[in-house]
């Protein structure tokens, strides 16, 4: 560890609408010195994630609000530098949650060992990690879904929507139809995934779309871009059908608040559900995505793919990029 500094990448200002590089400040800094019952983690790789966008806004949420001239947090991969510690040693490769930085100090305790020779590091954040678990738990026991379900999922090109479909075909759905912004993630749904059929959301109403897909309905509905699609979606949607609530990304850099679903008595009618959730809530159901997923990533049932931006100093760039729907699969950045 021959240096002496790192950079950490602050939140400068509280974005209004859509974030700009100008919201953020790399700063150099010390390297941090661990203290008892805490480890040093050179970070190697770091996620960038929806849910960040509204952390930068300081308004009640269910976590706190990143604070102005501080370091942002999200997941991390990192090898151990220094740590004292019997259960975590120095060479280890561990998953924790204080990325933007070169280097952190955690308590021994917030940091996992992750084994690299079961999948790369940047799998722990993305395919093996938060966004799977996500996809994994919102199919299985928010939307609890059957075999035989028309299942359709928005934003599915992304991190969680492309492993929702995928385990909602591996869990036996009759069709599964899913939403992209591009001709090219379009192809990649139905061509490398699985998808039975897909659309670009650009190409015309979304409802309208989503009804020749699925001209019979849809059972289950996995929504990660709430607005025109959570509509279109309660339309489609069957007698007893669910709808697990993952995001609404259409509207995270919305200035003001858009205009809710039109169409919410087809709730009453239909007997529609519909859950809000967080992947916190779910950890009991760990061991079987591990072990699901695990296997179907080992056979090749269950594709995956990350789109790699290199750097720290490029981090907001890719934060930006993935809310406009730049990458493929997982955004990940290398440090």
């Amino acid at each position: 560890m021959a240096a002496s500094n790192a950079r950490e990448i602050r939140l400068a200002a509280r974005p209004t609408g859509w974030p700009t590089e100008q919201d953020f400040d790399l700063v150099e800094v010390p390297i941090p010195v661990p203290g008892p019952g805490q480890v040093l983690v050179r970070n190697t790789v770091m996620s960038v994630d929806p849910a960040m966008r509204g952390r930068m806004n300081d308004v009640e949420s269910y976590a706190p609000p990143f604070e102005l001239g501080a370091p942002l947090q999200g997941g991390a991969v990192g090898e151990v530098v220094l740590s004292d510690v019997e259960s975590v040693r120095t060479g280890d490769m561990v998953l924790h949650n204080l990325g933007w930085r070169d280097y952190a100090v955690l308590d021994a305790d917030r940091v996992s060992r992750i084994d690299p020779d079961i999948a790369s590091a940047s799998a722990y954040l993305g395919v093996l990690g938060m966004p799977g678990m996500t996809a994994y738990a919102g199919l299985v026991e928010v939307a609890a879904m059957t075999e035989g379900d028309v299942v359709f999922v928005s934003g599915a090109a992304g991190a969680v929507g492309s492993i929702a479909g995928q385990v909602a075909r591996l869990k036996g759905a009759s069709r599964v139809v899913g939403s992209a912004g591009s001709a090219a993630k379009v192809r990649y749904l139905t061509e490398e995934l699985g998808f039975d059929a897909a659309f670009d959301y650009h190409d015309g109403p979304v409802a309208e779309q989503l009804a020749t897909v699925a001209p019979d309905g849809i059972d289950v509905y996995f929504d990660n871009v709430g607005g025109e699609h959570l509509e279109a979606a309660i339309g489609a949607l069957r007698l007893n059908g669910r709808i697990a609530m993952c995001g609404g990304i259409s509207g995270y850099n919305e200035a003001t608040a858009p205009p809710g679903p039109r169409n919410l008595m087809r709730f009453v009618v239909r007997r529609l559900t519909m859950r809000g959730f967080l992947v916190v809530d779910h950890a009991h159901l760990r061991d079987d995505f591990r072990r699901e997923v695990g296997g179907w990533i080992r056979d090749g049932s269950l594709r995956y793919r990350e789109t790699i931006v290199e750097g720290l100093e490029k981090a907001p760039a890719a934060l930006i990029g993935m809310m406009r729907g730049e990458n493929l699969g997982k955004m990940i950045v290398t440090i």
